[in-house]
């Protein structure tokens, strides 16, 4: 199975839960900052890699996992993906998409705009790890909610 974790930017909400889901950062408790920023990824998407799936690894199910910056075109990007994916397998199942979105907080957004769009890496940066850390958990939530029904064979947006 692959599981595409996808947000605006790329660069940190989808960057956290694909290091979740890959046991790079704990699931029980909230992770320190520097925790965050050892993520290779973490506030490292240029925009270039806008609209690039960007493998990130593998699960310990032999899922792979990856992240995509669909910038403002969610809908419209992870509804053609997901057709080109049932046609290309066949099973709705194969390829699963993930909008973590909705755990992102206005902190994470200012911060990310500062840092990502603006350039400014020295303000921004520590201002997106804060809200992160304060949506920490509701990413958490996201990736359980996922690999609880990925294990199970469903397709967590059924």
């Amino acid at each position: 199975m692959h599981i595409i974790y996808h947000c605006v930017g790329g660069a940190h909400s989808s960057a956290i839960a694909s290091a979740i889901h890959l046991s790079l950062l704990p699931k029980t408790r909230v992770a320190t900052g520097r925790e965050i920023l050892s993520i290779p990824y973490f506030d490292n998407v240029s925009a270039g890699q806008y609209g690039c799936i960007i493998h990130r690894g593998i699960d310990e199910y032999g899922n792979n996992i990856y992240t995509l910056s669909r910038q403002f075109s969610g809908k419209l990007i992870t509804r053609a993906l997901e057709d080109l994916a049932l046609i290309l397998t066949g099973d709705e199942n194969r390829v699963v998409f993930v909008n973590v979105s909705p755990a992102v907080n206005t902190v994470m957004k200012i911060g990310g705009f500062l840092s990502r769009r603006l350039h400014f890496i020295s303000l921004g940066r520590p201002i997106v790890v804060w809200g992160s850390r304060r949506a920490y958990m509701d990413i958490v939530d996201v990736v359980s909610r996922t690999k609880k029904k990925v294990q199970t064979g469903q397709n967590p947006k059924k």
